[in-house]
């Protein structure tokens, strides 16, 4: 493990000592306890919704506007590869004629 993830596994472990030394010596009841840690959990788990509800959000949308710009990008592309197509068939064309020009001054 590196430095930084050391300083943070005992940073988060002290955190957990010291909410459950605080939770064992609190003046409160138990069940004014229980209620305490329920009623925080309750919390933590509305915020995880919200936060998890917003962060969906925002992908959706992220992925609607990634799929919308490839499906133009898309278009752009067809539509340039058509253009260069007509561009490239009467360059033919042009080739063509003047083949058949000159074929035809040889065979006379």
């Amino acid at each position: 493990m590196s430095k930084n993830s050391n300083t943070i596994a005992a940073i988060i472990a002290g955190a957990a000592i010291g909410a459950a030394i605080g939770i064992l010596l609190a003046p409160d009841k138990g069940s004014n306890t229980r209620a305490k840690i329920k009623e925080g959990l309750g919390d933590a788990t509305d915020n995880l919704k919200d936060s998890l509800g917003a962060t969906s959000d925002v992908l959706r949308e992220k992925f609607t506007s990634a799929s919308q710009n490839l499906e133009g990008s898309f278009d752009n592309l067809l539509s340039n590869v058509s253009h260069k197509a007509d561009e490239v068939i009467s360059f033919l064309e042009s080739k063509l004629a003047d083949l058949k020009e000159q074929n035809a001054k040889y065979q006379k």
